[in-house]
């Protein structure tokens, strides 16, 4: 047996793949920059959003002003003069271009933001992708060259580095879902009705006459207030700051209060039984999401006013309840497959607990979650019973 020549092939195999490991590294290096422009475009868009929305709320209170001004002149029209008449109409016009250019534009830099939050999940996956090469390659060169024993120990701590990027990605996919769900069945439906019905008040106005033209605008003005308010729900619930700050329970608590402030009319009965602890971030922000998807549901399906809110803290084990009042729903029939639950029962499984819903038609829903603290546990707070 030629040893040279097998020492040979053995180096030249090693040069080999530890070649092909810096270039996956190179590709994974290059999508990384790719991936830091594109987080500093995505936060230049959400800047631009944010002023593009500031000024679409401007022009709904200029518009709302020339309306009024123009409703005023066109029922005391004998007062003013013929410029006066001309000018009020002009600029209501204008002012509703101008808004309809506006939501177009917001329209245009959302549908590019969303673009850039696929492509940004695309180039994640491809680092994941070729960090789990590179960290793959790097445990066969560590078994060719060095102790066998070791090998067991790298192939553990690789796998573990693959399911744990794993699941941050799928936890950031399924909030970008969410969030995707949310607007397109909230403001984005709301805005389309309103570009569609901003559209027809002129041609009321000019047919049927003031009183169905204003009559329209007084129902377009409520349609605009309802998307504004649904944006600033999501917005709000993107991420709550009090939860890495303040914890779970006081966080849950002042959703609950601002809630209340956005729908009117709704009473939220909220219950903390036993000894509050802090828990692992992504655990809090999970039980967080789940509380908040059944409130959502409440309110928005099921029309209910009065939602209860019961949390208990065992030893080992968090047990929540949140019950409404509303038209409830069949278990058993379509909204079982819907998103939002859909999203809990995926959420819950992560959590590595359970979830029951209990609903009938006409008779509200209540939904229970029993979850597993075990190591998730960071402190404990002495809260008391409340």
């Amino acid at each position: 047996m030629d040893i040279q020549r097998l020492e040979s092939i053995f180096d030249n195999m090693v040069n080999v793949m530890d070649k092909s490991k810096n270039d996956i590294f190179s590709i994974s290096e290059q999508s990384r920059q790719t991936f830091q422009e594109m987080q500093t475009e995505i936060a230049l868009i959400k800047e631009e959003i944010s002023r593009v929305i500031d000024e679409g709320d401007n022009l709904e209170d200029l518009t709302r002003h020339s309306r009024r001004r123009l409703a005023d002149v066109s029922k005391n029209f004998m007062n003013y003069t013929e410029e006066e008449v001309r000018k009020a109409y002009e600029t209501a016009n204008d002012l509703l271009v101008r808004l309809s250019i506006n939501r177009m534009e917001e329209k245009q830099l959302r549908s590019r933001r969303d673009d850039l939050d696929r492509r940004i999940a695309a180039l994640l996956e491809t680092i994941d992708k070729a960090d789990h090469l590179v960290n793959q390659v790097t445990v066969v060169i560590s078994y060719l060259t060095s102790d066998l024993k070791k090998v067991g120990q790298a192939l553990e701590t690789a796998r573990k580095k693959q399911e744990f990027a794993i699941q941050i990605i799928q936890a950031q996919e399924e909030e970008r879902k969410r969030l995707s769900r949310d607007i397109h069945d909230g403001p984005a439906q709301m805005l389309a009705n309103v570009l569609l019905r901003s559209g027809l008040i002129e041609k009321t106005f000019m047919e049927r006459g003031t009183g169905e033209a204003i009559s329209e605008l007084h129902s377009l003005k409520e349609m605009v207030r309802k998307a504004l308010l649904e944006v600033r729900r999501i917005i709000y619930d993107l991420r709550p700051m009090a939860l890495d700050d303040l914890g779970l329970i006081p966080t849950l608590r002042k959703y609950s209060q601002t809630t209340m402030e956005y729908e009117k009319g709704t009473t939220i009965h909220f219950m903390n039984n036993g000894s509050e602890r802090r828990l692992e971030p992504n655990f809090e922000v999970s039980t967080f999401r789940l509380v908040q998807e059944c409130i959502t549901n409440a309110l928005k399906h099921g029309k209910s006013r009065d939602v209860w809110v019961k949390i208990e803290w065992l030893r080992d084990t968090m047990n929540i309840v949140v019950k409404d009042n509303g038209k409830g729903f069949d278990v058993n029939q379509s909204k079982e497959k819907s998103f939002g639950i859909i999203g809990m029962r995926e959420r819950i499984e992560l959590l590595k607990g359970e979830m029951k819903i209990i609903s009938s038609v006409g008779n509200g829903t209540t939904v229970l979650f029993r979850i597993p603290l075990q190591e998730n546990i960071i402190v404990e707070k002495g809260i008391g019973r409340e």
